[in-house]
């Protein structure tokens, strides 16, 4: 089966946004987009009440899907654009169709006032379960969002790439996780800003006098860490400028600082399972909910 963008429709601002940003991704990388519209069957009788007007519920899911692929098509027509309708639990729908695509798309919920995105169950659910990257929309993404300022000093979508982050750990890099970042910044032709973060040194974290060259050398070794994980990606992805920032602190702060000047945050999520189930780790959840950039998790070893 040839792969595809791939984005979950529901009708929600959320689910359009993450489908525009999609229909970007496929025309970036020259691949179809799938749009699924998952509904969860009601009792037949419910089915064909009317849901607004004489429009029963059935209707609307047939038509939400269709007119969101037409303005998709008007709006992108170098895409081709593939709709496909399911039935079942919404999370359990996309991570069994999350194998047939490159990446998935997903929308995520502005909280007005309070600095953070709802991720809803769904989201969750599918960030935690699926083997591909899920990417995480908010429901006011704009494409001129993730563009530089033109010369008129407004965003536009005619302008270069804001850069693509990446969240970095070099006590275990992942492959994976590395070059779907390189990747991203080289379809956008834009740099990499690489994020990483270490703990704060117990003699600071308790009030006590800082030993300076420690704390020198500590920085030291750490950038150098960071160069030495990222030198074969550089050489593989030679036409990708990368910044490095490497510093102690506390990871999700440093990513979602870095998101408000960003086009993408790249972060992973580890494999390992446990009794309760797959998790999504504290520093990818944090970045979840309140990175203002659209947030690719990237599962891996």
């Amino acid at each position: 089966m040839s792969p595809t963008v791939t984005v979950g429709l529901d009708g929600s601002p959320e689910s359009r946004a993450a489908a525009e940003w999609a229909a970007h991704e496929a025309n970036l990388r020259g691949l179809p987009l799938k749009v699924i519209h998952v509904w969860e069957p009601d009792p037949v009788p419910m089915a064909r009440a009317p849901l607004l007007g004489v429009e029963t519920r059935q209707d609307w899911s047939e038509r939400v899907p269709r007119e969101a692929a037409e303005g998709i098509r008007a709006r992108h027509p170098g895409i081709e654009v593939i709709v496909e309708q399911r039935s079942g639990q919404p999370a359990e729908v996309l991570s069994d169709a999350a194998p047939d695509a490159v990446l998935l798309a997903l929308g995520s919920r502005g909280l007005s006032g309070m600095g953070g995105f709802i991720v809803g169950s769904v989201g969750l659910a599918v960030v935690a379960r699926t083997e591909r990257p899920v990417v995480l929309v908010r429901a006011e993404e704009q494409a001129a969002d993730e563009h530089m300022m033109d010369p008129s000093g407004i965003p536009s979508a005619s302008a270069p790439f804001l850069p693509v982050v990446l969240g970095l750990d070099t006590a275990s890099p992942d492959e994976t996780l590395i070059a779907f970042a390189f990747e991203e910044a080289r379809l956008r032709d834009t740099p990499l800003h690489v994020v990483h973060s270490w703990d704060v040194p117990p003699y600071i974290a308790y009030g006590l006098a800082a030993d300076l060259a420690a704390s020198a050398r500590l920085l030291d070794e750490e950038a150098a860490a960071v160069t030495e994980v990222l030198r074969p990606w550089r050489q593989n992805f030679a036409t990708v400028r990368v910044t490095e920032d490497s510093r102690s602190g506390k990871a999700p702060d440093y990513l979602v600082e870095a998101s408000r000047h960003a086009s993408l945050v790249v972060v992973g999520r580890r494999g390992r399972r446990s009794v309760l189930g797959t998790h999504i780790g504290p520093v990818t959840h944090a970045v979840l909910h309140h990175a203002t950039a659209p947030v690719a998790v990237v599962p891996h070893e």
